[in-house]
């Protein structure tokens, strides 16, 4: 049996993401002492690089955008670098019909009404997006219309072109909530565009899956814990946090986790909302936190990892870039490793298309899998060397990808009050993120935002009379 370990510290951590051990160095940095509690046997929440089969593979979070100002700095202050991912040639796209077509640019290769259609629907979402803002959607005029609406309703009574609406959905739903157009709402949308800065940055895949970390993203929560030293404790879920109450009883938490007791000033929930009920709060959360957290869910997707003996599909003059609204795997991307001679492709299966294929078995799912991946790049992509499906959905401490989002009606009805504090308790991770919400970048800005806001609170305690 584990010997319990018991801690003192300003603040404990739960959760040892980019988000949390963001904010813990940061609290570091100014002087606070910290300790991070983490469920897991690793760190780096939903970033995780492993090597399977002999190939390197990136199973959680990977891509760096260019706009991802706090990642960047973050990987420079870590002496990480990035390589470009591969894009040189063309791109396929599937129509509904099953129609393929080689394409360049970043537009679809669809019939002129269509084009225009998305180009309208394009110029619409960005006009919304820069007017909403990623930091306070909710207080655009238009929020409650948006928010009571679903997305996919949303754009039908916009555009009567049901290919433009579905190729416009493809960049929300199946490409980042990874739920069903008619299961969040046009508001949750406007703000997964506009945490990008435009929803012409989501249609830009160019823009928006720029560059990946040499050697591996999870990294970035390698380093930072390094950093940290013994300060961070894993294969330790927190299981009770004790705090002061509503009334103001008490000062400080004590949270208990399997393999250690800490006694602190303050403690920041860097999880993903869908795991805040995983914990018993003694006593319990107020009234609003537990109808907000039953509001938010992690939509479902399989991330397809198929590696190859050589990047076929380049000798083709085809960049492995793929789209197809209606296909089994909507997204194909080159996803080979910096000087790597074999390749590697990532596919996407999302919502109901994986509710689906998780029907059936795992020698049916891989083959009608690398069957649409095959429908892009030909018969070659039916046998790779390496086959491997990253699964978040059944991951014991994750329960889903990407992010958390809220059902309808509910951004607008609790976005206000996601990220107060609840006596010593503060909220941290990308599902709560303005810029860069759901994303690495999103995260580790949070975390930084959450310890600074410590750190004020602290330091206004602190000269508080008494």
């Amino acid at each position: 049996m584990e010997t319990m370990t018991n801690m003192e510290r300003d603040v404990v951590v739960i959760g040892a993401g980019p988000s949390g051990l963001s904010a813990a160095r940061r609290l570091q940095q100014e002087g606070l002492s910290v300790a991070v509690l983490e469920a897991r046997d690793r760190v780096g929440g939903r970033t995780w690089t492993e090597t399977i089969d002999g190939a390197m593979l990136e199973i959680g979070g990977q891509w760096v955008s260019p706009d991802q100002t706090a990642l960047l700095e973050t990987l420079e202050e870590l002496g990480l670098e990035t390589f470009q991912r591969y894009r040189e040639g063309d791109s396929v796209y599937l129509a509904e019909d099953g129609t393929r077509t080689r394409y360049t640019g970043e537009m679809f290769p669809v019939g002129a009404q269509t084009q225009a259609e998305m180009e309208r629907l394009i110029a619409l979402l960005d006009t919304l997006a820069a007017e909403a803002g990623p930091v306070a959607p909710w207080t655009h005029p238009l929020a409650r219309e948006l928010d009571t609406v679903s997305f996919h309703h949303w754009l039908r009574r916009q555009s009567s072109d049901e290919a433009a609406c579905n190729n416009i959905g493809l960049f929300i739903a199946g490409g980042m909530l990874t739920k069903p157009a008619h299961s969040f709402s046009a508001l949750q949308a406007v703000l997964m565009a506009a945490s990008a800065g435009s929803f012409s940055n989501l249609v830009d895949d160019n823009f928006i899956l720029d560059r990946r970390v040499a050697g591996g993203m999870q990294q970035v929560s390698e380093r930072l814990a390094e950093k940290l030293g013994n300060d961070v404790v894993l294969k330790s879920p927190v299981r009770t946090l004790r705090w002061g109450g509503e009334s103001g009883q008490g000062t400080g938490v004590t949270a208990v986790s399997d393999r250690a007791t800490v006694q602190a000033r303050y403690a920041i929930m860097a999880v993903p909302p869908n795991l805040y009920s995983r914990v018993s709060f003694e006593p319990p959360l107020p009234r609003r936190q537990h109808q907000m957290h039953q509001h938010q869910s992690l939509g479902l997707v399989i991330k397809v990892h198929a590696v190859y003996g050589t990047p076929f599909w380049r000798k083709d003059g085809l960049s492995g870039t793929c789209f197809g609204p209606g296909a089994l795997v909507q997204e194909v991307y080159d996803n080979t490793n910096d000087g790597d001679d074999r390749g590697t492709l990532v596919g996407f299966v999302s919502d109901e298309k994986a509710d689906a294929v998780f029907e059936l078995t795992v020698e049916e799912r891989r083959q009608r899998i690398l069957e649409s991946i095959a429908g892009y790049l030909g018969p070659e992509a039916l046998n790779p060397e390496v086959y491997y499906e990253s699964d978040w959905g059944s991951e014991e401490w994750t329960r889903g990808a990407y992010a958390a989002s809220y059902d309808l009606g509910g951004l607008h009805r609790y976005g206000p009050d996601q990220l107060k504090p609840v006596g010593p308790i503060y909220w941290s991770s990308s599902d709560l993120a303005a810029e860069g919400y759901q994303h690495v970048d999103g995260a580790i800005r949070i975390g930084r935002q959450t310890a600074d806001r410590i750190v004020a609170a602290d330091r206004a305690a602190a000269v508080a009379p008494r």
